[in-house]
């Protein structure tokens, strides 16, 4: 006799219920309620002509985000750091002398992977949160002579911007590409690509943009495209070859891989909630905003690690003050006041707190209450008794 087995039920509730937070670290940021509906929409097909007409609007809006002209601008189907590896796996061979610009947890990464691809790797060191000069950046350039020269341009882990005019005039003068983190930077502050001279740039979805993690926008410049075209050895990632994925998002739609079309739906969206807003617009919201949140922990008597003049405007880095447990402090905010923030590493531990003000989360409104919640939350760890 045959068996039925009965189906369980489906309801319209769903089974998670994660709690609700003020998504106030370095990542990720506060994702606005337009971007969840646009991926609450039906999923296509990562070859359905709806796809293409989404990765495409994505492709024009990403260029005016970024700041370029550049033809070859779109979207890895990985999170920042598949964007890196996308970036240096692509332009970084084995013996391939590459200048890394460290001064940061994400600095140290890029020399990582620059190291596994097998390069001539020599580094320019600097304390986290310190940033290089236009004169000693350049003349290192000239006195090394690579052929790719990486820099972070907003390293989330000290709050510290880095300007790449003369990085990339020097770079070019030697005959180097430039390849820029902007992971923290893009969506919030000016990247500017074209103006900075930047060969490769990439960034992630889930910090200035403001849209869940998952996709990790680049843009390659035609020096470099030429540079990819000539390259005579297959990348050794089959995965991350910008020769395949351009081919599939841009040029004859062949399959590649599996591309999200929800994610695809998410970034979109949160592209197009900044071209409504304004991009310069957005800039000057965020930049009110870090200095309204400065202004405030000053007021507390906290100092911030990083000199004006070299603030991440987005990603702020108080340092904690003598006595203070930062860790009881972001569990007093997490616990009473659903507001998460991080805490520093590597050298930066227990030294720091990392407070991102990003997305629609950087408006006064907001930036006072979490002030105000950040206050208490020092006091009852001891600040100020």
């Amino acid at each position: 006799m045959a068996t039925t087995v009965e189906k369980p039920a489906i309801t319209e509730s769903i089974s998670i219920h994660p709690p609700r937070r003020l998504l106030f670290g370095p990542g990720p940021s506060q994702v606005h309620p337009r971007v969840y509906r646009a991926m609450a929409q039906p999923v296509v097909g990562h070859l359905d002509a709806y796809f293409f007409e989404i990765s495409g609007n994505v492709q024009r809006m990403l260029r005016q985000v970024f700041g370029t002209q550049n033809e070859l601008t779109f979207v890895i189907s990985a999170t920042g750091s598949g964007g890196m590896e996308t970036a240096i796996s692509n332009f970084v061979q084995p013996g391939t002398k590459v200048v890394s610009f460290a001064n940061g947890f994400f600095c140290d990464r890029m020399s990582e992977m620059a190291r596994r691809q097998g390069s001539e790797l020599v580094r320019f060191e600097k304390p986290w949160g310190e940033v290089f000069g236009d004169e000693e950046a350049a003349e290192f350039i000239r006195s090394q002579k690579p052929q790719v020269v990486m820099y972070v341009q907003a390293e989330t882990s000290a709050g510290a911007f880095q300007r790449g005019d003369a990085i990339c005039k020097a770079a070019h003068e030697v005959g180097a590409l430039v390849i820029a983190d902007c992971v923290t930077s893009l969506g919030a502050m000016p990247v500017e690509v074209d103006k900075t001279g930047i060969d490769v740039a990439y960034s992630c979805t889930q910090k200035g943009l403001s849209c869940p993690p998952g996709l990790s926008p680049i843009t390659v410049s035609p020096r470099a495209a030429e540079w990819l075209k000539a390259r005579e050895t297959p990348n050794r990632s089959w995965y991350f070859d910008l020769k395949l994925i351009a081919d599939y998002l841009t040029v004859s739609h062949r399959y590649h891989h599996t591309a999200s079309a929800t994610m695809f739906y998410a970034l979109h969206e949160g592209l197009t909630l900044i071209e409504e807003e304004g991009l310069e617009d957005r800039w000057e919201r965020h930049h009110k905003a870090h200095l309204e949140f400065v202004k405030g922990v000053e007021a507390m008597g906290l100092e911030m690690l990083v000199p004006a003049a070299n603030r991440i405007w987005n990603l702020n880095t108080p340092k904690v003050p003598q006595g203070v447990d930062e860790a009881k402090v972001r569990a007093t905010l997490l616990k009473e006041h659903g507001i998460e923030i991080a805490g520093g590493f590597g050298p930066l531990a227990g030294k720091i707190f990392r407070i991102g003000v990003m997305g629609p989360l950087a408006t006064s409104d907001h930036v006072h209450g979490l002030l105000a919640a950040f206050g208490k939350a020092l006091r009852g760890a001891g600040y100020g008794r």
